[in-house]
């Protein structure tokens, strides 16, 4: 079947829109219609080299839609279901899936290359060339074959182009304060950069029990989101909040910090560790250029203060697990989904809705498909 996508081809090139034929699913494989996709940051980074993929690859990593076809050995999921794609792939049985640590499950080896588990790819050009979905999903196109085990049944009567937030943005966000941070009731709170994955690092710092959680970004309109979500306090740049995390602490400093910026660097590092007080923790959520060295830390801190620094990837959490407590969280009211979204787009504008989020105009950007179903299949 065909189907129409945004494909990056090179760093440094925009999103192309192209029509690609798609295979149909094989073994332990679903065929997905995708009804809304997240603009996330990290296929900016794709786009801008910070992260280099496999190219050419289909764009799209934050996906929710209907499934369509099953392949062979399917019994989760059925035609008619619809699903919260997962980032990261669950097998549930690696080392790593067997310990508790699904998110660095081994099946994630390939979220830059595309390919499913098997090695091969779905989606092909009219020359018979294979390309890559990025994270084994490719959201930003009309329909995708997946794995099964990206895909996690929710109910049908949530709203997708709401929930879909929930298969990157806030599980990534609110795991970093709730379980890479461990935030208990009463905790002093940073967390730097407030975009999708801040936001909600606010909001799960609010829903543990801190005290006092304190955003930290250089647009206005970040800041006040964040005091709407959930923030007790903002401050515009590193060197207001550590002096205002002072006076909120008496001198003792945050018990946690969270960097959640677009692109991490040694500053911001720095001013994270700098700002936590004796034995506290910092948290790096946020990307940059994995081929490059960019932490540079007195270890003496660390040693004297007992200081930990730590990397967190899909918020430490276990995707199968917490995609759906969110969702029960979201229908209570306790996480707002609906209120990070600043705006919708067609899939012909995606690079205006990256355009957007690197000028710093949204909190989520969301894209909104309207593909209708094959024939026979269930809307």
């Amino acid at each position: 079947m065909r189907t129409r996508a945004a494909v990056l081809r090179d760093t440094g090139q925009p999103f192309e829109i192209t029509e690609l034929e798609l295979d149909e699913p094989k073994a332990g494989e679903v065929l997905i219609r995708y009804v809304a996709a997240g603009l996330c940051h990290s296929d900016e980074h794709l786009r801008h080299g910070d992260i280099v993929p496999q190219f050419p690859i289909v764009g799209g990593h934050e996906g929710a839609g209907v499934i369509e076809k099953v392949g062979p050995g399917v019994t989760r999921l059925q035609p008619g279901d619809h699903v919260v794609c997962s980032f990261l792939p669950v097998c549930g049985h690696c080392r790593w899936c067997s310990t508790g640590k699904s998110n660095l499950c081994d099946m994630g080896a390939s979220i830059l290359i595309g390919n499913l588990p098997d090695g091969t790819y779905r989606f092909h050009d009219d020359d018979g060339n294979d390309y890559g979905g990025m994270c084994m999903l490719g959201t930003f196109s009309e329909r995708a074959v997946i794995s099964e085990n990206s895909a996690v049944k929710v109910d049908p009567d949530l709203p997708l182009d709401k929930v879909v937030l929930i298969g990157c943005g806030v599980p990534t966000g609110w795991g970093s304060a709730v379980h890479a941070a461990a935030t208990e009731p009463g905790d002093t709170i940073v967390i730097y950069g407030i975009g999708g994955i801040g936001i909600n690092s606010v909001q799960g710092a609010a829903l543990a029990g801190a005290r006092n959680v304190v955003a930290v970004d250089p647009l206005p309109n970040k800041r006040e989101a964040a005091e709407q979500l959930g923030a007790t306090h903002s401050c515009e740049t590193a060197e207001e909040a550590q002096e205002l995390v002072q006076e909120l602490t008496h001198g003792v400093g945050a018990d946690k910090a969270i960097i959640t910026v677009g692109v991490v660097d040694a500053k911001v590092v720095t001013d994270a560790v700098n700002t936590i007080r004796k034995g506290g923790t910092a948290v790096i959520t946020g990307l940059a250029d994995p081929t490059k060295n960019n932490i540079e830390l007195s270890s003496s801190l660390l040693t004297l203060f007992e200081k930990t620094v730590k990397g967190s990837l899909f918020g430490s959490g276990d995707p199968f697990h917490d995609i759906p407590k969110m969702i029960e969280l979201y229908r209570s009211g306790d996480l707002k989904l609906d209120e990070l979204i600043t705006q919708t787009y067609t899939l012909d504008e995606v690079n205006q809705g990256y355009e957007d989020l690197v000028n710093g105009k949204n909190i989520r950007g969301v894209i909104i498909y309207d593909t209708p179903p094959l024939d026979g299949a269930p809307a």
